[in-house]
């Protein structure tokens, strides 16, 4: 069996909490509770947090990144239109640089989906029916009782809410009593998986692919839905597993969302202070988003040429704006245009004095000629 290994990790971390916890309670029991064993799936949770704890910060990382990239990716998306294969390399190339890995947002639910089923396999094998294969997976014979008498405030560890009541008579449990806790634990096992992603969601924001805000949409309201009707098949020790497990995501995506805070991407967030870690923060990401502009822009040769109104004016328009030039210096046609008004008059009275005087010289030459 594949999973045949997981089985075997999760029964031996269990039950070494339980060694632990039962030296302390010592088979004592309070409100109808057995501590030891409920303390032990506490802890079975405490190792997996902290083990995958660092892949849990890689991954906000990686999404910071992502969400980083957002413009450059779109850039890429419209200078590559139409060449997927060219695309695909540009993109793979500008994660490789920014260090951004799209796939390790799935890391953690991948390695924690078969720890969480080895988990509900290992659970829900004891019941007082089960008298075959006690011993499979590290466990002795007086563990396999001790977890089949355990109950959490009067439901048996192995119990279900759609346990009948004559298996529970069986151990001296009341249907009220299970359907109660069972109730319960499955209102606060949805509870806290919706605020998980919704906690999430809210930090992270929306997506604005039409595609990825579906899934958010089923994450955020279609799992805790699928929650109420598998809830009911889930035995109680499962379902305590589940909500401790959900409440340390709370508090470590919370811890993780503020030191990992999301990049800021409209002028409607508040600038930080300057001399404060974030102001600091806000202006590298500046910097290192001017850097990946620059080196997403065309290569010199590489823009088409626009073209350019000509400087330089044939022969023929150079000789017209000589002579335009020259007529406006000697007061042909096109002169003063460029000259103020007192300056337009004062040129006026030379010009008309000097016709004056031309006509005279020509009366006297008549004279003497005559």
């Amino acid at each position: 069996m594949t999973l045949h290994w997981i089985y075997i990790g999760v029964s031996w971390l269990l039950l070494r909490w339980h060694d632990l916890w039962s030296s302390v309670f010592n088979g004592a029991h309070a409100l109808a509770t057995d501590w030891a064993w409920v303390l032990s799936i506490v802890g079975v949770v405490i190792t997996l947090r902290v083990v995958l704890f660092p892949l849990f910060v890689k991954q906000i990382r990686s999404q910071r990144a992502m969400q980083k990239l957002a413009p450059e990716i779109k850039a890429l998306q419209e200078r590559y239109k139409g060449d997927r294969e060219t695309l695909q390399r540009e993109m793979m190339e500008l994660y490789r640089k920014e260090k951004a890995n799209p796939l390790m947002g799935c890391l953690p639910i991948l390695i924690q989906a078969p720890v969480f089923l080895g988990l509900f396999w290992v659970l829900r094998r004891p019941d007082p029916h089960q008298t075959i294969n006690t011993t499979l997976y590290t466990w002795t014979q007086e563990q396999w009782d001790s977890y089949v008498a355990a109950d959490l405030f009067g439901a048996p560890f192995w119990s279900t809410f759609m346990t009948g009541q004559a298996d529970l008579t069986e151990v001296g449990a009341s249907m009220t009593t299970v359907k109660l806790v069972s109730g319960i634990l499955v209102a606060l096992m949805i509870l806290t998986t919706f605020l998980t992603t919704r906690q999430m969601i809210l930090k992270t924001g929306w997506s604005e692919d039409a595609n990825q805000r579906m899934i958010q949409k089923v994450m955020l309201y279609g799992i805790p839905v699928i929650m109420i009707f598998s809830g009911g098949i889930f035995p109680v020790a499962v379902i305590i597993y589940w909500t401790v497990n959900n409440l340390f995501s709370l508090a470590q995506q919370q811890y993780v969302l503020r030191k990992y805070p999301p990049p800021q991407q409209n002028s409607a967030n508040k600038a930080p202070k300057p001399g404060t870690k974030a102001h600091e923060q806000m202006l590298q990401e500046q910097k290192e988003a001017e850097e990946r502009r620059k080196a997403l822009a065309p290569k010199p040769g590489q823009k088409p040429k626009q073209s350019k109104a000509p400087q330089n004016r044939s022969p023929q328009n150079k000789a017209g704006g000589s002579n335009r030039t020259d007529n406006a210096k000697q007061g042909g046609p096109g002169a003063g245009k460029n000259l103020s008004r007192a300056e337009r008059i004062a040129r006026a009275k030379k010009v008309s004095g000097a016709q004056q005087a031309g006509k005279k010289k020509g009366k006297g030459g008549g004279s003497q000629a005559a």
